[in-house]
């Protein structure tokens, strides 16, 4: 079976992308990179993307007349690489309803908290101001309104009383490593399908069983 052909779109140093790029080295992962594409020049995501020999490219958005503009040359540069799925791993620049549409179930992004809660910046600063006991990383497919949109793989963490916005946003980050190749997988072998505004996952008979007891509490007191 072909693996599917992914599309990353970054604008900096391209960490989640790594965790794509060392996913992707197995021949058994069902997905390849065909293409790394970034907003900004000489970023370490493209230099990450061009050591494991992925072909890359910069797409401006200041070389572009609008976001219509910009955003058809980046469905240009897709189509050209013949992908099928759009990963954005820090791509810092906000999309049209346009351009989401025609990507629609097909384009997936990772954040860092527990949607539908901090959506956003400052996410982690958020998080310890709000009080909350549980944070976290999710992948979902985009819509048009930010950080909206079908989530498919959530991982979760507790927040700790010493925790500082870099130390748990460090912790968050390990776990987005994890979750964002699985999101990839479980789409790639059309195991999780958009099914009106959720997505359903196809799990083996028998997957469920453990998970659905498994209770984690914080403070454990």
């Amino acid at each position: 079976m072909a693996r599917l052909k992914l599309g990353v779109l970054i604008s900096g140093r391209g960490s989640n992308l790594q965790a794509l790029i060392d996913a992707a080295a197995d021949p058994a992962f069902p997905a390849q990179i065909a293409v790394v594409i970034s907003n900004i020049a000489d970023v370490q995501g493209l230099a990450r993307a061009q050591a494991a020999g992925i072909p890359t490219a910069v797409v401006d958005h200041k070389a572009h007349d609008g976001r219509p503009a910009f955003e058809s040359a980046l469905t240009e540069a897709l189509d050209a690489h013949q992908v099928r799925l759009v990963c954005l791993a820090g791509f810092m620049r906000l999309l049209t309803k346009g351009f989401v549409d025609h990507w629609r179930d097909r384009i997936i992004n990772i954040h860092p908290s527990l949607l539908p809660a901090f959506k956003g910046l400052n996410t982690h600063e958020r998080v310890l101001d709000s009080g909350v006991k549980f944070t976290g990383c999710t992948v979902h497919f985009v819509r048009a309104e930010m950080d909206e949109g079908p989530i498919v793989v959530q991982g979760a963490i507790p927040v700790l009383s010493g925790d500082t916005p870099d130390s748990l946003g460090a912790r968050v980050l390990a776990v987005e490593h994890r979750i964002y190749p699985l999101a990839v997988k479980l789409v790639a072998e059309g195991r999780a399908r958009v099914v009106g505004n959720a997505v359903r996952v196809d799990m083996p008979d028998g997957d469920h069983d453990t998970a659905a007891q498994t209770v984690v509490i914080n403070p454990a007191g």
